[in-house]
This record gives structure tokens, C-alpha cells and sequence, in this order.
């Protein structure tokens, strides 16, 4: 793309996990983590958790082999520029934008994302979109997280990207993760991982903090949500694949709510909102310097 050519953005977030959004079809855009890094900085760029480049599957390397069952790849980058596999927040804003810009309609949206194609439902009445996660892995293992002079057990969950899940006395022991927690043992998590401290609010329903890796604290963490849902119901004893019953979590994150189920089949189902607040263009010379 000619760097004198103005790149279009958007701006989103779902339940404060938010977001810059670049719409490239062709995937003519060169992004290297610098690049991606400086549009996330909140006081020299736009500012976001992250970045959705909108690209079409067929023209990115990375999902041509999806582009039969997924016209559009979400190709996600955290904060600081690192490729994520996933975000779940993400993939909801970026079904928000495409249905926006006319390329969607709503109802069923597939989507590739490096963890493969999730199968999305936009809202006929714009109240929120359900995405399907696929199912958790839980590695096993003893894992454990510290804060300062604090350590808890914790559990590893795979929801897409790497989780360890938490349960603490109160939300404020987490500190103010700026900078990651310790996990133990370190080869349990070789690709860095994302950190949920997690408490109890009633029956079936939870609030969390989350360190996001590559991005630090953030308002929400799909992937996070879905991972303290399931540590959440082994905990209390509720498995839906050994039950034979659906069970669903309301998980409460500092930017809003989320309602997570895991079915009996093990499919996971994330619904929450997804907003988009601005639309406009990048100064080219900016870009490119």
C-alpha cells in the first residue's frame, strides 16, 4: 500500500476490552510489531488492548487453507505487537464491524482466527454477539501464581490462548498488574501466558481481574472469561461433558458482563456486547515514519 495512501480505522471495544480495528481485504498492509505497537499506544496513537486487522482469509498465508469455511480472518495482535492466537472480546467487535460495513449480515458469522474458525451469532436487534470458543483444555499439572509475598494454586486452562485461573479472598490481591504475576513452574507456559484472579459473587457467577499477556491489565478478557468459567465449575463440581447438561456462569469483568456456557457436547458459548465508537483515517506519514 503506498504510504501516501490515508489507511482507514475504526475504534471498538467489548465490555472495555478495546480495540483498533484496520480494514485491509487485500491484506496489502505491512504491520510489523513496532507499527502495531505505536497504534496501540494510548498517548502517541489511538490507543487499544490490541489490534484486529481485518483481512480477507484467501489473501493472508496464515488462513488461506480457512478461506472455504471463513471469508474473513481475524488477524489479532496484542498491544505491544505480538501475534495472539485469540481473543474472544475481539472476535465479537470484529463480527460488529463487518456486519457495520455491510460485508455480513446478521445471524451466523464464521470467522478464521489462529486457533482456528469460530462460529459467531450477530443479534438481529444489535443486543450482543454470541461466539462459540470451542472447547477448553485443562492440562493439569500444579501451577501456581504470586503476587508480592502472596501465592495461590491455580489452574491451567487452555481456551484458545493459555490461562492460569486463580481464586482468591479479593480482587485487590492481584495487585495492579501492570507487569505479569509469577507463574510456577515457567515451562507450563512457554508461548507467555494470561493471569485471572477470580471471586465469588453468588451461585454460578464470578468477577475476575485479568493480566493479559503482551498487553497488561485490561478491562476484559474473552478467552480469560471462558477459562474462569470452567475452572470455576470443576471447582464446584459441575462438569457438562460427564453431566449431560448445559451450565452457564455470568462472569463480571471491570468493564462489564459476560455470560459464558459450556455445553454437554464440551463447546464453549461467550454472549456480550460489542460496540463501535469511531471511525476515520491514519495520517500516512505518521504510519510509515
Amino acid at each position: 500500500m503506498s504510504s501516501a495512501q490515508p489507511v482507514p480505522f475504526l475504534k471498538g471495544h467489548g465490555t472495555e476490552n478495546d480495540f483498533v480495528i484496520l480494514p485491509d481485504p487485500d491484506g496489502l498492509l505491512e504491520l510489523s510489531a513496532g507499527t502495531v505497537a505505536r497504534l496501540c499506544d494510548r498517548r502517541a496513537g489511538i490507543g487499544g488492548d490490541g489490534l484486529l486487522h481485518v483481512v480477507r482469509s484467501a489473501a493472508h498465508p496464515e488462513a488461506r487453507e480457512m478461506a472455504d469455511d471463513a471469508e474473513w480472518f481475524m488477524d489479532y495482535r496484542n498491544a505491544d505487537g505480538s501475534v495472539a492466537e485469540m481473543c474472544g472480546n475481539g472476535v465479537r467487535v470484529f463480527v460488529r464491524h463487518l456486519e457495520r460495513a455491510g460485508l455480513v449480515k446478521p445471524g451466523e458469522v464464521a470467522v478464521a482466527t489462529r486457533a482456528g474458525v469460530k462460529r459467531t451469532h450477530l443479534a438481529e436487534d444489535g443486543s450482543g454477539v454470541t461466539v462459540s470458543m470451542g472447547a477448553a483444555v485443562l492440562p493439569g499439572g500444579d501451577v501456581t501464581v504470586s503476587v508480592g509475598d502472596r501465592s495461590w494454586p491455580a489452574v491451567h486452562v487452555n481456551t484458545g490462548n493459555p490461562h492460569a485461573v486463580a481464586f482468591v479472598g479479593e480482587l485487590t490481591h492481584a495487585g495492579r498488574l501492570l507487569d505479569a504475576p509469577d507463574v510456577q513452574p515457567a515451562s507450563a507456559y512457554p508461548d507467555g501466558r494470561n493471569v485471572e484472579f477470580v471471586v465469588d459473587r453468588g451461585a454460578r457467577h464470578v468477577a475476575m481481574r485479568v493480566h493479559e499477556r503482551g498487553s497488561g491489565e485490561t478491562r476484559s478478557c474473552g478467552t480469560g472469561a471462558c477459562a474462569v468459567m470452567v475452572a470455576a465449575a470443576r471447582r464446584d463440581g459441575v462438569d457438562p461433558a460427564a453431566d449431560g447438561e448445559d451450565a452457564t456462569y455470568t462472569v463480571d469483568v471491570p468493564g462489564g458482563r459476560l455470560v459464558i456456557t459450556e455445553r454437554a457436547d464440551g463447546g464453549i458459548e461467550m454472549t456480550g456486547p460489542a460496540v463501535i465508537v469511531a471511525e476515520g483515517t491514519l495520517d500516512p506519514e505518521w504510519l510509515h515514519a
